[in-house]
């Protein structure tokens, strides 16, 4: 393909996406398919011969969007938000023509620099302590992992190395092995399953501890279980508060949690994936109380704040831990300003980097601060709304505070009646929402998902889940 079909193509698939968005909440939410469905729909070799951009462009209907869920939609209200913005496509665009692969600075110099500065600006939205800037010009930053998952394993990596190094100089009798033997994290029984996942990638043991009855972790409870694994010779090395449960979006005690893990120099993680964003509206920044005594902090623009996937922000006040846990420098990686400037190689599990920086500096740009707090706080809004509709029914109970963007629900009935009505709900294909169950008890969550959600589309899904609940709980 020369230049000049691509402009065409281009032209036409910027008009497809336009049409295909604005027009999203006329689509079915979750497809009708059935495993298997696309095989039949494409030839069963490659083309020998290339083929016109037009004839891509009129499958694009029969065989892909046939089989989508359309998590842009106004009625779709599963997990949680995935971020979509049209400055971010036009970045992403940029990026796929730039096609650098930023592993050092000299890979392209643009790569790196506009990421320290962009992970700036966001850490001061947000309201991030200096200590955690590049701009504060000691060793501390901020670097783009691809996902939240990945940013709390690169955490723990960096909290290993930094144990293993501080135990071998009080132990030098100790072998490495002995040493991570003995290591132990700790979070939140309700915290992302990446947390057991990195501790598995880590090798090294992680405890889930009990919260409150407000699905808290709270510092007692964590020195408690400190308490009593240096009792048993253990040696307590990495902490993940969680900002955000995945289940009920609840917050960790973090400025107690950060007093334990200081007072016993244990390194401590911010995972912050989707509630994040919201800590870019001053009102909701009580909730990171106490993040100034952490060491990593980590959350997803590409949630919550119209950054397009991949875009998941961590910030470290001490990177050395992380670099020189991944340090691998062959020749030909080496260059003449190596230690200048970061080399995001040394931040992060891959090696490869696309030019992700780009998404991040056109959304900021093109939105502004002020707008991205305006879109926050009308889905949290939203949000609001579908609460005081359920509330208003006496058949419905809330099952959570309404913090953020996510309402957990449930009819005040069996968990087998709710999990009836889950499937009835998600069966008619009108709405769609997923369910979560915390000390036994089986709940329905509804995240407000779209930039296109409206007050129209909340009581439109709020009839849906009614008409639904009409049915199972008719003979009852």
């Amino acid at each position: 393909m020369e230049a000049g079909d691509f402009k065409d193509f281009a032209k036409a698939m910027a008009d497809y996406i336009a049409e295909y968005l604005e027009n999203i909440r006329d689509r079915q939410v979750v497809p009708s398919v059935k495993p298997g469905y696309l095989r039949p729909l494409v030839p069963e070799q490659a083309p020998q011969k290339a083929e016109p951009w037009t004839a891509v462009m009129a499958d694009i209907e029969r065989v892909v969007m046939s089989g989508v869920t359309h998590w842009h939609s106004p009625r779709f209200h599963a997990y949680f938000p995935t971020a979509n913005s049209y400055p971010a496509i036009v970045a992403d665009m940029l990026s796929g023509a730039i096609a650098c692969i930023g592993f050092s600075w000299i890979a392209s110099p643009a790569c790196t620099e506009l990421e320290v500065v962009m992970l700036d600006w966001l850490g001061q939205m947000i309201g991030l302590p200096e200590t955690f800037l590049a701009r504060s010009g000691g060793e501390a930053g901020g670097v783009i992992q691809g996902t939240a998952s990945e940013a709390t394993l690169v955490a723990l990596l960096g909290a290993k190395a930094r144990t293993i190094s501080r135990v071998k100089e009080q132990h030098p009798e100790w072998t490495e092995l002995e040493i991570l033997s003995k290591l132990v994290g700790y979070c939140n029984k309700q915290a992302h399953s990446s947390v057991e996942r990195a501790g598995l990638l880590g090798g090294v043991k992680m405890r889930s501890l009990q919260p409150d009855s407000k699905r808290k972790l709270r510092g007692e409870t964590l020195k408690e279980a400190i308490d009593e694994d240096i009792r048993k010779g253990l040696i307590p090395f990495y902490v993940v508060a969680t900002l955000g449960t995945t289940s009920s979006c609840t917050f960790d005690a973090l400025d107690e949690i950060g007093d334990v893990c200081n007072s016993y120099n244990v390194w401590l993680h911010v995972d912050a994936a989707y509630a994040g964003s919201a800590f870019i509206c001053p009102e909701y920044r009580y909730l990171m109380k106490g993040v100034e005594k952490a060491d990593s902090y980590n959350f997803n623009p590409h949630k919550w704040m119209l950054v397009n996937f991949d875009c998941s922000a961590m910030w470290l006040k001490q990177p050395r831990w992380v670099v020189d846990a991944f340090n691998v420098d062959p020749l030909y990686l080496k260059h003449d300003h190596q230690g200048a400037v970061p080399d995001y190689r040394h931040w992060q599990i891959p090696l490869g980097r696309r030019f992700r920086a780009l998404k991040l500096w056109f959304v900021l740009r093109l939105y502004g601060v002020e707008n991205l707090q305006k879109f926050i706080r009308k889905h949290i809004a939203l949000a609001h709304l579908f609460e005081k509709l359920c509330s208003a029914d006496d058949r419905f109970e809330i099952f959570e505070e309404v913090t953020m963007g996510l309402v957990c629900f449930r009819l005040k009935d069996s968990n087998e009646m709710n999990e009836e009505l889950l499937r009835l709900i998600n069966g008619r294909g009108k709405i769609h929402l997923v369910p979560s169950k915390i000390d036994d008890v089986y709940f329905i969550r509804l995240a407000i998902c779209s930039r296109f959600s409206e007050e129209s589309d909340i009581k439109i899904s709020w009839e849906e889940i009614k008409t639904c609940a009409d049915e199972v709980t008719k003979n009852v």
